[in-house]
């Protein structure tokens, strides 16, 4: 998780863009002196991943806004249970209501595909990870939400890991002077993960000392066939539309990890709504 400074710029830059110059229909209906209070409800079922957030937006709005927890973070929630009580001024919860649910949607969205593929390999070895697949300026919040889920995060950022790609080793002129380049550059703690597509690139791999395989795009009989010949020599992650596999059945091969950029790249946001209660 990120420092405040850096979340408050995220959500202030959030609520700039959905306000603007001032939110022109609340302003011309709501009586600045006019309170209320008001729950959010959750409308399908999930986990329940952002409610730090969308109580920030509302205190960067407006401190006199009260945002009271009805759960936790990751608790799984069904249709018709109230996830939080607001209760402020009537203008300022409407103003910022757009922008707080769109946070609380998208990382319980997050939350709730990420546990049910962790759910999937419970049981097993396999762990399960994201990736940068990520919407620019959320990674670090989306990341988070994966965690909340249950799963793993890959590396933050290209800064945070080596990953040597199919376009790396074209560019080095092949597998061996990709790994050997990196060597000269890193220091001796940081392990070289490295995609391989076939047994070739796989046994190249080897030879050169990867401490990470990772498969990309393999058949399950094929990962399992990897698995094997790695035998323990380097950590083994699946890799490519994992979102659409049978997560069950890549376990099963024996790979250490899976990665799915669907975590966070497609993921269908959760059903909430803000709904105001008698007025106080």
């Amino acid at each position: 998780m990120q420092n405040s400074r850096q979340l408050d710029e995220l959500l202030f830059l959030a609520l700039e863009e959905d306000i603007g110059h001032g939110d022109i229909t609340t302003n011309a209906t709501v009586a600045p002196e006019r309170w209320a209070r008001a729950n959010v409800i959750a409308k399908a079922e999930g986990i329940v991943c952002g409610l730090f957030v969308m109580q920030r937006i509302f205190f960067l709005l407006d401190p006199q806004i009260q945002c009271t927890f009805c759960l936790n973070e990751g608790d799984p929630i069904s249709k018709g249970t109230i996830l939080a009580k607001i209760s402020g001024p009537a203008g300022s919860i409407l103003s910022g209501e757009r922008v707080a649910l769109n946070f609380l949607q998208h990382l319980s969205g997050i939350a709730t595909r990420t546990r049910a593929a962790v759910l999937q390999v419970q049981g097993t070895k396999t762990k399960i990870v994201d990736t940068r697949k990520t919407m620019p300026g959320l990674r670090w919040v989306e990341k988070y939400a994966v965690q909340i889920g249950g799963a793993l995060n890959h590396r933050y950022n290209l800064a945070d890991g080596v990953l040597i790609k199919d376009n790396h080793i074209a560019a080095a002129g092949g597998i061996a002077p990709a790994i050997a380049g990196v060597r000269r550059q890193v220091p001796h703690l940081m392990k070289i993960e490295i995609e391989v597509e076939n047994m070739l690139q796989l046994t190249e791999a080897l030879q050169g000392g990867a401490e990470v395989i990772l498969l990309d795009n393999m058949s399950a009989a094929e990962m399992a066939e990897a698995v094997q010949v790695v035998a323990g020599r380097a950590l083994t992650e699946a890799s490519g539309n994992m979102g659409e596999k049978d997560l069950r059945e890549i376990a099963a091969t024996g790979v250490d990890f899976i990665s799915i950029g669907a975590l966070t790249h497609s993921v269908k946001a959760l059903d909430i709504s803000l709904r105001f209660v008698n007025e106080a």
